[in-house]
Parts: structure tokens; C-alpha cells; sequence
């Protein structure tokens, strides 16, 4: 089977993570029927699930999957892939459960209503049955934390404002027009100054962040920063320059040079990790100029491997001595680690991970979820946690791995989407991943 072929099977899957009815910080064990064993679990061989909208345990851990799109979702090309948002970063669900959206090939976002009770998935309001919303945002949109009618992006004709876009009244509204921040140089709009697709937010709505001003990804200039009260705030990266009408203004703490690919604010709307292609990534505590650099080449550091921002942590892979090496870090001290996981002997650097967090707390103590996957889309199960869905523990009282299902992924290089990207509820109690399902 050809890339593209694979390319084309991508579907997206939701599962139940077998939530309990507890409150998170009233329970440390939020998933008691998934399975915390260390034992090597084999995929049981198993046919693509035909339909959609038809839920089916998972043959080898027992939780509740369905399979949420096929080759006719994307009703703009028919056949095409549908893939999730890719950072892990964006809120794909609306914070009452009951819509989320998938991206569709050609840059559309479909959105559906979702029954949490049954895993039902339904056409919403102003969609023709059967099909999807879709959305009049560039792909990567975040629903709101506190408002479930309401998510966050931009829109095709304006990529350098943040827009709101109400499922209720279907009306799309300004939040900010960025090249009004008083940005030096300034902000204007055109085929080489656009803005980026990861609007994030703050876990209480009031702040919300972008990357913009190069011509794509991996070549912005400033991360853009709007605090609804306060107004706006920004870095120029190329210059070393903060300012903005809150805030400390001037040189920031580092003085390297750069370009962005992505900017992720957390949850807290205290800092913002910024991406970068180079062999750092950068944290910026947005009320100050301090920017702190987590360089790759410091083996101390351990920056290295996927990660996920929460409310004032960071958790990734270290990529150092096991693939279950997985930190959790304070964005305020990147150099103390917390490991997550006890590395259990022989040790082996298998499989790498992406991990997603929208059901943090203001403690960063609910799971952190994630998903595993081969670099050589090698489909061998050798160790625990190999090409699964899995859960770990945060809180410090114990060090528990929650295990729900295969992700039956397999990675067609150099394509990004083909990895089993993973999102999670902000409840905790589904995850949403893309999968050929063994190709």
C-alpha cells in the first residue's frame, strides 16, 4: 500500500477512558476499571471497524471505542483523510461534552454534537444530516474553557485576528485584531505576515495566544499575547523586544535569536512555551521579560521528546535511558524534573509519545494522557505501553499508568498526521486520535 494510500484511511476514534464518578481532587484513582499493569499486551488481530457510529470494546484492555469518521465525512473531498488537531494543545470538545470537531482534508473543520451517555454522534444544528458543521475557522480552533457554545480561531481572510465563533447563533465575532497591538515593526497584513493556527487559552477564558507576522509555521516573529481586561502584550523574537499596554517592557532575558513554530500559553495564562525548529524551545513568563531557553544540547536539561503544557508544568519525554522516562517540570524552574513513571529494568528506548492535558486543574495534579507509536512504523509490540492510549498519574501520591486501548497507528514518514495524535476531554473521560488502524 502506497503513503498516500495510507494517508487516505486516516479516520479519527474516540475511547472511553472508563472515567470514575468522582471528583478529580477528591480521587486518586480516576480510572478504576483500566487495567495498571506492566504486562506486554499484543494486538489481538482485528478488521477496521465499518461503520461509524457503532461502539466496540477494545479487544485486549476492554474499553469503549467508536469509530467517528470514514471516507465520507469530509463531504467537501470525498475519500479524503480526517485527522485531529496536532499539538495536543487545543480543546477539540466543547467543555459540556457535547460537540467536538475533526480536521478534514483542503483545511476544513467539521463539528458534531456527542452523546457522552451512548458515544453517539449526531449532525448539529445548521448541518445537513448526516454531515458535519462545518466550522468558518482555520484548522487548530480551541473551545472555550467556560462556555460550551462558544470556540476560539481565526479565519481564513483574517489570519491576524482572533476570532469567536457561537454555534448557537452561528455568528462569528472579532476578539482582537493583532495589528492593533502596537507591535514594533508593525503588524500589517499580507501573504507574508499571517498568523499561525495555535490559538490557545487560559483556563478561565481571559487570555488567549497566537504565534504571527512570518509568512508560515516555523517562520513567525512574535507571539501575541491578549489578556481580555488588560489588552495586549508581545514578543518579538527576531529582536528580543516585549511590550505591549501591561506589563514589563524592554530587552528580554535571552538574547538568542529566533523564529517560532508554535506558541502554547498555559492554562494559568502565566507563561508561554514557544517552539522553535531549532534545538530549543523557550518559556516566556508573559508579565515579565524573563524567556527562559530549554536547549537539547544541555543533557541536564533533558528537553528532548514531545510534551504538554498544563497549567504551570510542562510534562514530556525525556528521551533519555527508557521510552516511559516521562518528567513533569514547574515552567517557573524547567531544571527540576519530577520523573512520573518508576523505569523498571532492562531498559529500553522504544517508542515515542505525544501527550495532551485539557483536563488539568489549577494543581496540575489530574493524568496527563498520551499516545505511543513506532519511528519506523515497526507494528512489533515488545514492551508495555507499546502503540497504546494510556493515562499517568501527576499528583505525586503514587506513580499509577493507566492503560485503555491500542491506537493501531502507524507512522507513514515524513507524514506528522499519520502518528496517533491524541486529545483529551476537559472532564478526562474521552480521547479523541487518529489512526489508520494498522495501515
Amino acid at each position: 500500500m502506497s503513503s498516500l494510500s495510507k494517508v487516505r484511511t486516516l479516520s479519527c476514534l474516540l475511547v472511553t477512558l472508563l472515567l470514575a464518578t468522582a471528583v478529580w481532587a477528591q480521587s486518586r484513582q480516576p480510572y478504576p476499571a483500566a487495567k495498571t499493569d506492566r504486562v506486554i499486551r499484543p494486538e489481538t488481530p482485528m478488521v477496521p471497524p465499518p461503520l461509524v457510529n457503532t461502539p466496540f470494546p477494545d479487544p485486549d484492555f476492554g474499553s469503549s471505542i467508536v469509530r467517528a469518521t470514514d471516507e465520507t465525512t469530509n463531504f467537501k473531498i470525498p475519500g479524503s483523510y480526517l485527522r485531529n488537531e496536532a499539538s495536543g494543545q487545543a480543546n477539540m470538545f466543547s467543555s459540556d461534552t457535547s460537540k467536538f470537531y475533526v480536521i478534514g482534508q483542503g483545511g476544513y473543520e467539521f463539528a458534531f454534537h456527542f452523546n457522552p451517555s451512548t458515544m453517539k454522534i449526531s449532525s448539529l444544528p445548521g448541518a445537513s444530516p448526516g454531515k458535519g458543521l462545518v466550522l468558518p475557522l482555520r484548522t487548530g480552533s480551541s473551545f472555550s474553557f467556560t462556555d460550551p457554545d462558544l470556540i476560539y480561531g481565526t479565519r481564513p481572510n483574517a489570519p491576524l485576528t482572533i476570532t469567536s465563533y457561537r454555534f448557537s447563533t452561528a455568528v462569528s465575532a472579532p476578539v482582537i485584531d493583532t495589528s492593533t497591538c502596537g507591535t514594533q515593526p508593525s503588524l500589517v497584513p499580507g501573504p507574508n505576515v499571517v498568523g499561525d493556527d495555535d490559538v490557545s487559552l487560559s483556563k478561565d477564558d481571559n487570555r488567549l495566544a497566537i504565534s504571527e507576522g512570518g509568512p508560515q509555521q516555523g517562520q513567525h516573529i512574535f507571539v501575541m499575547l491578549y489578556d481580555k481586561k488588560l489588552g495586549c502584550r508581545w514578543y518579538n523574537t527576531q529582536t528580543g523586544q516585549i511590550g505591549g499596554q501591561w506589563g514589563a517592557s524592554g530587552s528580554a532575558t535571552v538574547s538568542t535569536s529566533y523564529l517560532i513554530r508554535h506558541a502554547y500559553l498555559s492554562r494559568s495564562g502565566n507563561y508561554v512555551r514557544i517552539l522553535t525548529n531549532g534545538s530549543s524551545w523557550y518559556v516566556w513568563d508573559v508579565a515579565t521579560l524573563v524567556v527562559t531557553a530549554c536547549s537539547f544540547n544541555n543533557a541536564a536539561m533533558e528537553c528532548g521528546g514531545y510534551g504538554v503544557v498544563g497549567y504551570n508544568s510542562y510534562v514530556n519525554a525525556l528521551g533519555i535511558v527508557d521510552q516511559m522516562n516521562i518528567g513533569k517540570r514547574s515552567l517557573a524552574n524547567l531544571a527540576q524534573i519530577t520523573p512520573l513513571v518508576p523505569l523498571v529494568p532492562p531498559f529500553n528506548f522504544g517508542q515515542a509519545k505525544h501527550f495532551t492535558w485539557s483536563n488539568v486543574d489549577e494543581n496540575d495534579s489530574t493524568p496527563v494522557c498520551a499516545s505511543s507509536y513506532n519511528y519506523e512504523g515497526d507494528t512489533a509490540i515488545t514492551q508495555p505501553f507499546d502503540g497504546e492510549i494510556f493515562c499517568i498519574e501527576t499528583d505525586g501520591a503514587a506513580s499509577t499508568v493507566w492503560r485503555f486501548a491500542h491506537n493501531r497507528a502507524i507512522w507513514v514518514n515524513p507524514i506528522f498526521n499519520t502518528q496517533p495524535l491524541g486529545n483529551i476531554w476537559m472532564d478526562g473521560r474521552f480521547f479523541l486520535f487518529t489512526s489508520g488502524w494498522d495501515g
